[in-house]
């Protein structure tokens, strides 16, 4: 048997020039469309399950004017524009109010500052967390000859707990109230926070103030701290309050901690608070999760007086559920293409994988296959041909009548000449001309059999 002969009219076993004579395009493009639209079709599924590019401006809600919350917004601002990201900052009344915005379906916020035990009772289930940032102490200053230990010494006192909406009304009401203390009874309650609440109690009109990073500014929690008779609550039942409730934690201003040459404070304080968690509604593009809690590193991962280098942001799980992108950050860091490439080219190069993955593993290996649909299509014509005449030659050996012998010559005829009409690759032309033969040998016969009066 000779080489061409074994190669079974592969097309591509032929010479590289010859092998392209007779092609059909139309046959090829035929024999593609397949892998074609496989390929086209998981392409759409990808950009359907796979977000589009980020959005340029996204939305947070802070706190108020000055306070702690709104002074790490600009930070958060400033390293996004770094990113080409432009962060709308919104005021508000704190950690309360920013819930609200973000369960809200009609608002536009898309992250925002949450401590922890504001959300009871609240739907959060369209919010997840991105991570715990820093702890937020309670602290309470109040005037006094002598220094209180409990919170129920203060019934019947002035006390300012923060306006409604702020994560700092939210938990003064809860430890107050834990106390027998709630409005309506002998203790009068103030909505004022920050230095409104600060110059309350230094002229005298309150005796104790809760003020929290939501609504106080830095500035107020030096004075206060440093103003000659007040004090700043020891809350020394810290352990029993973290016990039960699991969202606050215990932490201790260590002696000496605000100003080391006048000893302030004189001695360690026990205090407790929750942590602040940077909360987002799910829909928040994975590129900006990643870009959100590196931001949050670089601002909250310093030590200060309440956490160590290094501990925030973390991703601890307290009333709202951390992110499955938040988790893989955590896990194993930024994306190759986020590491290597500014944001904006990674972002495109991550949504121009999801075009050349499916391209990769399904066309490329299928054009190799091409080859064999092409030959199958090719064979199954000439193959369509034997069918038709061996069904032919077994009517003639039925001994047909002289009408339908005549019917059936010209059939014969009819194939010829639709066989002669096939264009097929010079590969397949020895099993075209074998075809012909055959029709041949069928027709000669046939003609045999007609001159001698029988079949």
């Amino acid at each position: 048997m000779t080489k061409q002969e074994k190669s079974g009219g592969n097309l591509f076993q032929v010479r590289p020039l010859a092998r392209f004579v007779g092609v059909s395009v139309r046959d090829l493009l035929v024999s593609a469309l397949p892998m074609v639209l496989l390929t086209v079709l998981v392409i759409l599924l990808a950009y359907w399950y796979v977000r589009p590019a980020p959005p340029d401006t996204i939305t947070m809600t802070a706190g108020a004017p000055g306070s702690i919350y709104m002074l790490n917004a600009e930070k958060y601002r400033k390293i996004l524009a770094r990113n080409g990201i432009k962060l709308k900052i919104l005021p508000s009344a704190g950690s309360l109010e920013n819930l609200r915005r973000l369960t809200d379906p009609n608002s536009k916020v898309d992250i925002g500052f949450v401590q922890g035990g504001v959300a009871n009772g609240t739907d959060i289930g369209n919010l997840v967390s991105l991570g715990s940032i820093f702890h937020q102490p309670l602290l309470l200053f109040y005037r006094g000859d002598k220094p209180l230990s409990i919170l129920s010494q203060f019934e019947g006192k002035r006390v300012a707990v923060g306006p409604d909406g702020s994560g700092t009304n939210t938990l003064a009401m809860t430890l107050l109230k834990a106390n027998g203390i709630e409005p309506g009874g002998t203790t009068q309650l103030v909505p004022l926070a920050g230095s409104d609440a600060s110059d309350a109690l230094l002229s005298g009109q309150a005796d104790a103030i809760f003020l929290m990073g939501d609504s106080a500014t830095p500035p107020v929690l030096r004075k206060l701290l440093r103003a000659p008779g007040v004090r700043l609550f020891d809350v020394s039942q810290a352990d029993a309050y973290s016990r039960k409730m699991p969202y606050l934690m215990k932490m201790t201003l260590p002696m000496g901690g605000i100003d080391f040459g006048k000893n302030i404070p004189e001695r360690d304080v026990q205090l407790v608070g929750p942590t602040v968690e940077l909360v987002a509604r799910k829909r928040l593009h994975p590129a900006l999760s990643d870009l959100l809690i590196e931001a949050a590193r670089e601002i909250h991962g310093r030590s200060t007086l309440f956490q160590k280098a290094g501990e925030f942001p973390a991703p601890l799980e307290h009333e709202f559920p951390v992110s499955s992108d938040a988790k893989r950050y955590y896990s194993s860091g930024k994306g190759f293409f986020y590491k290597w490439l500014p944001f904006w080219l990674a972002s495109l190069m991550d949504r121009l994988a999801v075009v050349v993955v499916p391209v990769v593993v399904l066309l490329i290996p299928g054009f190799k296959l091409l080859p064999a649909i092409y030959n199958w299509r090719i064979r199954s014509r000439i193959y369509r041909w034997y069918g038709a005449l061996i069904a032919l030659e077994r009517t003639i050996l039925d001994n047909p009548t002289p009408e339908e012998r005549i019917q059936l010559l010209s059939k014969l005829d009819e194939i010829e000449v639709q066989v002669n009409r096939m264009k097929v690759p010079l590969a397949f032309a020895e099993q075209f001309y074998v075809l012909r033969d055959h029709i041949q040998f069928v027709a000669q016969r046939y003609r045999a059999t007609m001159n001698d009066g029988r079949v």
